[in-house]
């Protein structure tokens, strides 16, 4: 068979992601904080791309100051004297700035450092509180370097995560020096560290803070079966003892840490930096995006007036700055265009949402994103990166965007429920319901069905799984007594009233 070249015409679309659009799209669905870090990234690395610093008004004398008089070199010099007011007026803030901040006094020119209020020191941790514990203890050299080993196999909760066969085979001792000396650190603070699992550590705790209550440690040894499911009768007949003394014991055992470590971590909290704030001005809510500390971009006028001139720049160079001249341009219409879509999602989310910020959870409406992507005239697809890793401050709290976007139920009238205001109607009942008295999944759904909400009682106990909430033979406790109802103001008495109407 004969190979032959043919040439053909064929048409075909192609859907081609060009790099500008692939960066707006990944701009569209960076969170504020990865933003941040982008933008400070391509102003490193695009030399024509600079942040738009507010203007410093210069301020020179004032006209109406005349310049005071020198005095002449022979006058007399008379003695400062400085009176208890001078003092009151002094700004010792200043002060103590000016003359007693750290500063580096080596050689060359000197270096300002921040103030000693402005200098963070570092968190103790878990393993340096210990270590510093093990210096001040009598142990031998030997025995140090054991407890060394165990201390530094400890996780942040203050659990021991190794064996003592495998902390003995490492420092090349027998396991029962380890073991008398693991037994030694269980006595350090804070009670229950370097425990083995979660009895041992509730063990320790009863030991050292809790050793005047002995049905304590019995309830944990031998029956902590009972406390898990909350069987208080069955743990008062089986070791004999009054409901009352059983009561005060698992009321102590409540109390106790069960992650005695967590309290010296030292990873520092995240907040949250919301990306859109929503205010209520008058009857209508007002949108407000948050560019605080967002850079704001501009051209450097530099290199701006280096294309204008024609012939004194090289071909290369000028090729170099108009690429980076349309990467720059590009980058800023992007972000633009971001944060128009962001405004214009969250404007017609809550347009669907309004009863939320008016009343709260219990009154989100099901919402789907091909509701919004219709109203917005946008792809679906958009609209999830839009609200993907986007936080909104509302008068009900802080949300993420996708929060607002949950399933229907069946209601009332034909009417769809949201699941988010389901799931916090179960939580309502389950926090006004009776503790000796718990709501059943069953009465749950019931009472749901009360309310015209139509849904199965295992739905129920999927939501409740989701809210971390125990079924209601965990949340039972018969010796529950209710506080007792709070005074109010005392009633006038009919003369008082008589006045009263008077007035």
């Amino acid at each position: 068979m004969a190979l032959e070249i043919k040439q053909q015409l064929k048409l075909s679309q192609q859907l081609i992601m060009t790099p500008q659009l692939q960066q707006a799209i990944k701009l569209l669905q960076l969170s504020r904080l990865e933003l941040l870090e982008t933008l400070h990234q391509e102003i490193e690395a695009n030399p024509i791309l600079e942040e738009n610093a507010e203007e410093e008004t210069e301020y020179g004398p004032s006209e109406q100051t005349a310049e005071e008089p020198a005095p002449p070199v022979d006058a007399p010099v008379s003695e400062v004297a400085i009176s208890e007011r001078d003092l009151e007026d002094m700004d010792w803030d200043n002060y103590l700035n000016e003359y007693s901040s750290p500063r580096h006094e080596g050689g060359g020119e000197e270096r300002e450092l921040p103030a000693f209020e402005n200098i963070l020191s570092r968190k103790t941790s878990l393993t340096d509180y210990l270590l510093w514990q093990l210096s001040l203890s009598n142990f031998s050299p030997e025995d140090q370097r054991i407890g060394e080993e165990l201390i530094g196999n400890l996780d942040k909760n203050g659990y021991l995560t190794s064996s003592v066969a495998d902390v003995a085979a490492a420092v090349q001792v027998e396991p029962a020096r380890v073991e008398e000396t693991l037994r030694r650190i269980q006595e350090f603070d804070p009670p229950g560290v370097a425990a083995r699992d979660l009895k041992e550590c509730l063990l320790l705790q009863a030991r050292i803070l809790y050793s005047d209550q002995p049905w304590v440690a019995e309830i944990l040894e031998n029956h902590i079966g009972y406390l898990e499911n909350k069987n208080y009768a069955a743990l008062a007949k089986a070791l004999q003892a009054p409901p009352e003394e059983i009561q005060q014991a698992v009321q102590i055992i409540l109390q106790m840490d069960p992650k005695p470590g967590r309290a010296f971590s030292v990873e520092e909290p995240q907040y949250i930096s919301p990306d859109i704030f929503v205010y209520k001005v008058g009857e209508e809510y007002v949108i407000v995006l948050n560019d605080d500390g967002l850079p704001r971009l501009r051209i450097n006028s530099f290199y701006r007036q280096a294309l204008s001139q024609k012939n004194e720049i090289p071909e290369g160079t000028r090729d170099y700055i108009q690429e980076k001249l349309r990467s720059a341009l590009w980058l800023i219409k992007s972000i633009q265009q971001r944060q128009r879509t962001i405004y214009r999602v969250t404007e017609s989310i809550f347009k669907f949402q309004r009863p939320f910020l008016d009343y709260g959870i219990s009154h989100l409406k099901p919402l789907i994103l091909r509701d919004v992507a219709e109203d917005v005239q946008m792809h679906e697809s958009t609209i999830s990166r839009v609200t993907t890793n986007k936080y909104v401050y509302t008068p009900q709290g802080i949300y993420e965007l996708k929060y607002f976007f949950n399933s229907s139920l069946p209601g009332a009238n034909g009417e769809s429920v949201a699941s988010e205001s389901v799931k916090e109607k179960i939580r309502q009942l389950i926090a006004k319901e009776d503790p000796r008295r718990p709501l059943s999944d069953q009465e749950i759904t019931e009472r749901l069905q009360e309310e015209k909400i139509h849904i199965a009682r295992r739905t129920v106990a999927k939501y409740r799984e989701l809210l971390t909430i125990l079924p209601s033979s965990k949340r039972r406790n018969p010796n529950f007594i209710p506080a007792p109802p709070v005074p109010g103001p005392p009633k006038a008495g009919p003369e008082e009233e008589e006045d009263l109407l008077d007035d």
